[in-house]
């Protein structure tokens, strides 16, 4: 859980403000998941926070939804151009790369998004406040543009 606030803290994810009148923060909670090996046994534990944004309202909190997926014929297509060519081909994975999503500068969000504090992880004296979210977290509906 540290690893993931640490990695939030350092994407610039939110800033804690006072919350606005007129305005519901969103809860939020954590998901945790067992990592497990090729054999089977538990590699490392896993904790992921992410928004209630289920108790978000289309046309009030935030316009559209959208996800980019390539679909099979994509991927195959891609597959025989490198069997075909004889290229090499690498696997990545960015572990924040979903925090990397602007909401308001893209036109996400209708108005700020604002949520709670996680639980646990209150700033000490700023309990009251409120996080406004800058960029894309798990679990908002127009989070995975």
């Amino acid at each position: 859980m540290k690893e993931e606030m640490s990695s939030m803290y350092g994407n610039g994810v939110w800033e804690l403000v006072e919350i606005p009148v007129g305005f519901k923060p969103i809860g939020c909670k954590w998901i945790y998941k067992t990592k497990k090996d090729a054999k089977g046994k538990i590699e490392r534990f896993k904790a992921r926070l992410i928004t209630k944004g289920y108790t978000q309202k289309e046309g009030i909190d935030y316009r559209e939804t959208f996800s980019p997926v390539s679909s099979k014929d994509s991927f195959r297509i891609i597959m025989a151009l490198i069997a075909h060519f004889d290229l090499e081909l690498h696997q990545m994975d960015v572990k924040t790369a979903f925090l990397n999503g602007d909401l308001l500068e893209e036109g996400y969000m209708l108005e700020e998004g604002y949520m709670m504090q996680p639980e646990g992880f209150e700033v000490e004296g700023k309990e009251h406040m409120v996080c406004k979210l800058k960029k894309s977290i798990y679990g908002l509906k127009q989070a995975s543009r």
